[in-house]
């Protein structure tokens, strides 16, 4: 199957058509308006923000999620973090609070009412980062007086105002894509603007190698290519790879026939990798406490260094410890347990309940552990990668949350586009797909 006739059937079914070319046109909008900046700010004088951006860790993670607004100090400089955020502190807090359970439970209303309490909430979070934000590049990362055009309680409040309308707006774009377009519009602006800051860091990386003396010239960026590909793929099986659990289903009557019809076979998949990318942004959270504390006690400086082994020592045991911590949040295998016993259906060998329900969590917790392991080598490959003389910038793209958000949403999306072009009997994206299409055929 060529690649221009699968273009040539994707555009031919109207629908799927409609909804690449929305997103396509959303997200220029959004890149568009992560290019502007703020009033009253010169940006021709944001390089000290720049460096500090360029600096990786968490302002790193922040300036790469947002496309480089944050170092440009754009009307999209918080992004669509602030919602990302209030969707963790919701979810968190359905462990907890009876009422977001039950919300959790009551199916479309529930979910409606959950997506309007996150959306108040990432008001609130901006409203208290867009100050902090301000002030950050105030006093924080060395910009001058001469980089602020405006001053006073006029460029403070239209500032915060600003900044919290392009998150909502950002927010209401995410929305829009998934309602609307193809993929989870969230999960694609944030890919999106990882990708942003690729040619960039690629350039960089070729122009270092190709010009410098002893750098390895054009040989040396092919191999660091070629290496990132195995990277890419070894990405790809983290987050595809699952386990797969036999399930039986009890045999069954057909109505107003003695015949009886063999219960089906099925599966449940547990995901390697449950918890995704959430491990690597509550540890980088949890870092950037040592590293403002280095400030204050230089015997702790070394945790400054992002590419340190000291700071990706710890890093990584913070992420195995997470994983365990958000896959036990997350997939509730009680709750599974119950939902397959509803639907009369068993584990062949466990009995139904709760000895169903300690079946899954031990084999979730034994899947969990090479996952967390690989996760956290995938993180900290960036730091190996520079020790070999890798730019930063270039080193980011290795691994981390940058190149597994950005798998994860590349295989999501294509999945979608898979599935309409099955379901309108075209060759799909996937041999899994075109091979199952056949099967069913036959």
């Amino acid at each position: 199957m060529s690649f221009t006739k699968t273009l040539k059937d994707i555009f031919s079914i109207e629908e799927l058509k409609n909804k690449i070319l929305l997103t396509i046109g959303l997200i220029a909008v959004y890149r568009f308006m992560a290019a502007v900046p703020l009033p009253g700010i010169d940006p021709l004088q944001l390089t000290a923000l720049k460096e500090s951006a360029a600096g990786g860790g968490l302002l790193g993670l922040l300036n790469a999620f947002t496309g480089g607004a944050f170092a440009r100090a754009s009307v999209m400089a918080l992004g669509i973090m602030p919602y990302i955020s209030a969707s963790i502190v919701v979810q968190l807090m359905g462990i907890a609070i009876p009422y977001l359970q039950k919300l959790q439970k009551d199916g479309e209303s529930g979910r409606k009412k959950i997506t309007q309490i996150t959306r108040w909430l990432t008001i609130a979070i901006t409203l208290v980062q867009a100050p902090t934000y301000i002030t950050a590049i105030k006093t924080q990362f060395g910009l001058g007086p001469e980089a602020f055009l405006v001053s006073g309680p006029i460029f403070w409040v239209s500032s915060i105002v600003i900044l919290t309308a392009g998150t909502i707006f950002a927010m209401w774009l995410g929305e829009r894509i998934t309602d609307k377009g193809v993929g989870n519009g969230i999960s694609l602006l944030i890919t999106v603007g990882i990708i942003a800051n690729f040619p960039a860091a690629f350039l960089q990386e070729f122009v270092a190698k190709t010009t410098n003396a002893g750098a390895g010239g054009i040989m040396m960026v092919l191999i660091e290519i070629i290496v990132w590909f195995v990277v890419i793929l070894l990405t790809v099986l983290l987050v595809t790879a699952v386990r797969k659990i036999a399930v039986q289903y009890a045999r069954r009557t057909v109505a107003g026939n003695v015949q009886n019809v063999a219960g089906s076979r099925d599966y449940i998949p547990l995901k390697l990798n449950a918890a995704g990318v959430m491990p690597i942004i509550f540890a980088q959270a949890i870092m950037f406490l040592p590293v403002a504390l280095a400030q204050k006690y230089p015997s702790i400086a070394q945790l400054q260094d992002n590419f340190g082994w000291q700071y990706n020592v710890i890093f990584a045991v913070l992420i195995i410890v997470f994983s365990y911590f958000y896959t036990a949040i997350t997939v509730r295998t009680d709750e599974m347990a119950q939902g397959l016993k509803r639907s009369g259906g068993f584990i062949p060998g466990i009995r139904p309940g709760k000895d169903t329900a300690d079946r899954l969590d031990s084999v979730l917790s034994r899947i969990t552990f090479p996952g967390s392991l690989f996760l956290a080598a995938l993180s900290i490959l960036p730091a190996v990668v520079v020790q070999f003389g890798v730019q930063q910038s270039w080193a980011m793209f290795y691994g981390g949350t940058s190149l597994i958000i950005m798998v994860g949403v590349a295989i999501d999306t294509l999945q979608q586009i898979n599935s309409y072009l099955l379901n309108r009997h075209y060759d799909g994206l996937m041999k899994a797909g075109n091979t199952n299409r056949k099967s069913l055929n036959d």
